[in-house]
C-alpha cells in the first residue's frame, strides 16, 4: 500500500513515515501544501495523511483541491492539533475521510488507515470494479482509468485486461490466455496472445513509468501489482 505523508513538522513527518515502513507500507513525505498537491497528482496513493497547519497551503486547502480541482478522491486522514468541533467538522466537510487529532497513539493511526483501506475495498466492491495498482476496471461501464485517466481499449483489449487483472501477479501462459479470452484450444502456430499483449501494453503502460505487464520468457505473461 502506497501512503502519501503531508506535514511541515520534519520530525513529526519523520517519525510518521519510519513507523509506517515498519509496518509495511511504502511511504512519500511532502513539506507542504503545494508539494503534497504535485505528488498526489503524479503518483497514485491508496491513502492521504494531511497535516492541518502548514505555510502557504493548510491541509483543508488541499483536500479541497484534490476532491474539486484536480478530482482526485484517495482517502484522507486529517491529521491536527486542532481538536475543536468546528474544526473536525470543516475538515470533513473540506472531503476528508477522518480526522485524528494530536497527539495520537501510533497504533490509532494504523488502526484508522486499515479501517479506511477496508471501506474503500468494500465501496469498490459494490461497484462492480476490478483494482490493481493504479488500474481501475469497471464491469458495469466497461471504462477502464489508470491513474485517473481514461483508456480507451476495444472489446477483446478490455476482456483480455479483465482475465490479467483477475489473475494479478500470476504467470498465465499463453495456453490460459487462449482458451479463456478467445475460448479456443491451443494452436502453437498462432500468434495472436503475443499480437494483443503487445496492444495492451502500448495502451495501459507505455505513457506510464511503472510497467505492469511483464513477460516471464519462456512461461508467459503476468500483471504486477505493484
Amino acid at each position: 500500500m502506497n501512503i502519501l505523508v503531508v506535514e511541515d513538522e520534519t520530525k513529526v513527518s519523520a517519525f510518521i513515515k519510519q513507523g509506517l515502513e515498519e509496518s509495511g507500507y511504502n511511504v512519500l513525505v511532502a513539506h507542504d501544501g503545494k508539494e503534497g498537491l504535485d505528488l498526489a497528482k503524479n503518483n497514485s496513493f491508496d491513502v492521504i495523511l494531511m497535516d492541518v497547519i502548514m505555510p502557504g497551503m493548510n491541509g483543508f486547502e488541499v483536500v479541497k483541491k484534490l476532491r474539486e480541482d484536480l478530482n482526485i478522491h484517495v482517502p484522507v486522514i486529517m491529521l491536527s492539533a486542532l481538536d475543536q468541533s468546528d474544526d473536525i467538522i470543516e475538515g470533513l466537510d473540506s472531503g476528508a475521510d477522518d480526522y485524528l487529532t494530536k497527539p495520537f497513539r501510533f497504533g490509532e493511526l494504523l488502526a484508522r488507515i486499515r479501517a479506511i483501506s477496508r471501506r474503500k475495498k468494500e465501496s469498490i466492491s459494490t461497484k462492480n470494479i476490478l483494482v490493481v495498482s493504479d488500474i481501475e476496471l469497471n464491469l458495469d461501464t466497461k471504462k477502464v482509468l489508470r491513474q485517473g485517466t481514461e483508456i480507451i481499449l476495444t472489446a477483446k483489449e478490455f476482456i483480455l485486461l479483465e482475465f490479467f487483472m483477475r489473475n494479478k501477479n500470476k504467470v498465465l501462459n499463453r495456453v490460459e490466455i487462449l482458451e479463456n479470452v478467445w475460448d479456443i484450444n491451443f494452436d502453437s502456430g498462432t500468434n495472436v496472445v503475443d499480437v494483443y499483449v503487445n496492444y495492451l501494453r502500448k495502451k495501459i503502460d507505455k505513457d506510464f513509468d511503472i510497467k505492469l505487464i511483464q513477460t516471464v520468457v519462456g512461461m508467459g505473461y503476468s500483471l504486477r501489482d505493484i
